[in-house]
């Protein structure tokens, strides 16, 4: 499985792109995310970060257990990667028969996304399977217990700091209003108020 690296985008920066994976015969799995911007912020100049795999540090709090710190912080490891929007994005590989911690800020939700193997999620340990969710929950919580038994688990770890805004959702466009995203289409269409460049512009890999 080839992991080429981190692409991590955030709306509404007015960002028009193309993802086209790099010809392989090795068989590539991709995680997206998309964190939604404060109202202050969704229509400022927009940014794009690229790090290959090697870019990203990882901390290892004990053997058999690596964290690949995507954006914000595990086990006083920083990621470099900057999101207007609070945001812990955290990649564990943990061999069987393992007990980490993960501490995040009590205002922060999240989840988990289990990729491979199998782990157990808090005092309760909640069971977490191949290709499930594990919603974590909003009693302010500061430290979560994962563990593994009998398997490996590979999974992600997403927080991040709730907006309490309205979201309005269309297509490819998030906003807080049916008139922004009106006005957002109107922008799109005439490339205008973010879009200036993206009448000409043509992808060279796709």
């Amino acid at each position: 499985m080839a992991d080429p690296g981190l692409d991590l985008g955030e709306r509404h920066c007015p960002l028009v792109h193309t993802e086209t994976p790099v010809k392989t015969e090795a068989r590539i799995h991709g995680l997206q995310l998309w964190i939604n911007l404060p109202r202050e912020h969704k229509m400022c100049e927009p940014q794009y970060q690229v790090l290959r795999d090697a870019q990203i540090p990882r901390a290892t709090p004990q053997d058999g257990v690596v964290v690949k710190v995507i954006a914000g912080e595990s086990h006083g490891v920083k990621s470099q990667v900057y999101t207007r929007t609070p945001t812990m994005y955290l990649d564990f590989k943990m061999d069987k028969n393992k007990t980490v911690t993960q501490i995040i800020p009590s205002t922060f939700t999240g989840f988990i996304y289990m990729r491979k193997g199998k782990a157990y999620i808090g005092d309760k340990k909640f069971e977490g399977n191949a290709h499930h969710t594990l919603t974590l929950s909003e009693d302010g919580t500061e430290t979560v217990k994962i563990e593994t038994k009998d398997e490996d688990g590979h999974f992600v770890f997403i927080a991040g700091e709730p907006l309490k805004e309205p979201i309005v959702q269309h297509g490819p466009f998030v906003m807080n209003t049916d008139e922004e995203i009106y006005e957002t289409f109107i922008d799109y269409q005439y490339t205008k108020n973010g879009f200036e460049r993206a009448r000409n512009w043509r992808s060279t890999i796709a």
